[in-house]
């Protein structure tokens, strides 16, 4: 486990935990894929959480102002059933399974994206009975594969919120969402020593990333931002199905 080139895959998940944190949120989506390089997919999932939960206090250091509280407030209750959903079933839910529909669902959302001109106009108030069902969606698959991301940008994407507004909501909401995953992660046995000795040092390069991703939203063009969130969402999704159907 100490060899340099899993430093470095883990080194490179790392950057994409911190670069999530920061405000790009899709790009998170690559950290357990990455590590799995080196590791078994479980395995990655847990050593990670760790690493999320450290970075998740940089990114509401720079983010706590300018996130959606009803957002927050929808999505909270029905992603903590998913998380423990997710918990229960944790045996019985085949991983590919999961990690395909995943795909598919991010797939086709971010070419609806490309083909759909992102509307204009002033943000959307968000609809409970959506956010129910797409915030448990999203819990369960951030349990199982730190893969909440696309389900959750289904959601949120088309309410139209600044990038600020998007980038600051999904930093609380996933801080959120990992603080709770680490009960059931330690029950599951994925919170060793080792694994915690492993995430302290991998938090540096993934807090290096947090301040880098911060500075990127600040700087880049917002049309530029969601195009970035999307082909992040769409490489992540491809990768994802590739998975599913090469396993």
């Amino acid at each position: 486990m100490a060899g340099w080139e899993f430093w470095l895959i883990a080194c490179a998940a790392a950057v994409a935990v911190g670069l999530s944190k920061g405000g790009l949120p899709a790009v998170g989506m690559l950290a357990v894929p990455v590590l799995a390089l080196a590791l078994p997919p479980v395995t990655a999932a847990g050593l990670l959480l760790p690493v999320y939960v450290l970075s998740d206090l940089l990114g509401l250091v720079a983010y706590r102002r300018g996130f959606d509280r009803r957002l927050f407030a929808i999505l909270a209750p029905p992603m903590t059933f998913g998380i423990l959903l997710g918990w229960y079933l944790a045996a019985a839910v085949p991983e590919r399974l999961v990690t395909g529909v995943i795909g598919a669902i991010g797939l086709l959302f971010s070419a609806w994206l490309v083909l759909a001109r992102r509307p204009q106009g002033p943000p959307l108030r968000p609809r409970l009975l959506p956010g129910l069902f797409w915030g448990t969606v999203a819990g369960f698959t951030s349990f199982v594969s730190h893969a909440g991301g696309p389900p959750y940008q289904v959601y949120v994407l088309p309410l139209r919120l600044s990038k600020i507004g998007f980038a600051a909501t999904t930093t609380v909401v996933f801080a959120y969402v990992n603080a709770v995953k680490l009960v059931p992660y330690w029950a599951l046995g994925q919170l060793s020593p080792a694994n915690l000795r492993v995430a302290a040092v991998l938090f540096v390069p993934a807090g290096l990333a947090v301040l880098a991703g911060v500075w990127l939203v600040r700087v880049l063009p917002e049309r530029w931002f969601f195009g970035l969130v999307t082909a992040a969402l769409a490489a992540v999704s491809l990768r994802h199905l590739w998975t599913a159907l090469a396993g």
